[in-house]
């Protein structure tokens, strides 16, 4: 594409609101990915694009919360390894296949934590970490392997996702859920990234300055989320979980 101010500050905006919003309780990509595509994209350039500038995104965001202390290096072992693997394949499944099914697994999954959360008014408000088992090990790489490919293959929704298996697998608060739910983001996310660059389908002219937009978003959103506590994440966790299934229902809907 050539240079377009107008789309580019369309980008700047979108994506620096995605990173703030994803750094705080996940679904970034609802608002970046869409943008990309409004702004003239072929979809495959427009997911490649998007998944450049979302890493620098996480990065930032995940950076914040490591700073803050709210990373468990030693849960997260594992997870990192499989959801960069399940990144890759993730990725290469996008230029194969098409989104429709998984798009329609990730709607359910969605709904369910909404409603699962709204019913369970103490989730995630309280700390009750102990330690790691031999089932929460299997468990959480077990989802993040899974939750790594759909990040690969499109992304919007793995964020929540993401969070809920900190939440009730590991036992963690919304906020640190957020904070080690960034660091599987950011490593899935940086391998559909290799991907999509061996593959040759990024538009670096936007993607190269809305990465530069998308770390200082998200480390302004991890930095709100760290300061305003817990109960904040929760109501913006459910607030873009409920967006997040209406806005994914309507791309559906229309095609």
């Amino acid at each position: 594409m050539d240079f377009n101010l107008n789309i580019f500050i369309f980008l700047s905006i979108s994506c620096f609101l995605a990173a703030f919003i994803d750094a705080i309780a996940g679904g970034g990509g609802v608002i970046s990915l869409p943008a990309y595509i409004l702004s003239g994209m072929p979809m495959h350039y427009a997911l490649g694009s998007n998944k450049f500038a979302v890493t620098f995104g996480c990065l930032g965001s995940s950076l914040k919360y490591i700073l803050s202390g709210k990373i468990n290096l030693k849960v997260l072992k594992y997870p990192i390894i499989v959801s960069f693997i399940g990144g890759i394949l993730g990725a290469k499944s996008a230029t194969l296949i098409k989104e429709d099914i998984l798009e329609y697994i990730v709607i359910f999954l969605l709904i369910f934590t909404l409603i699962y959360t709204l019913l369970n008014k103490n989730l995630g408000v309280k700390n009750e970490f102990i330690e790691i088992t031999k089932k929460i090990n299997f468990l959480g790489t077990a989802w993040s392997l899974i939750l790594g490919f759909y990040s690969g293959f499109f992304g919007p929704g793995s964020g929540g996702l993401m969070m809920l298996m900190f939440i009730k697998i590991y036992k963690y608060d919304f906020v640190t859920a957020s904070g080690n739910a960034k660091i599987i983001s950011f490593t899935s996310t940086f391998a559909g990234l290799l991907s999509f660059i061996y593959l040759g389908k990024i538009d670096y002219l936007y993607s190269v300055p809305m990465g530069i937009f998308m770390f200082l978003g998200g480390q302004l959103g991890a930095k709100y989320a760290i300061t305003k506590g817990v109960r904040f994440v929760k109501i913006i966790f459910l607030i873009i979980c409920f967006f997040t299934i209406i806005s994914m229902g309507i791309s559906i809907f229309i095609k």
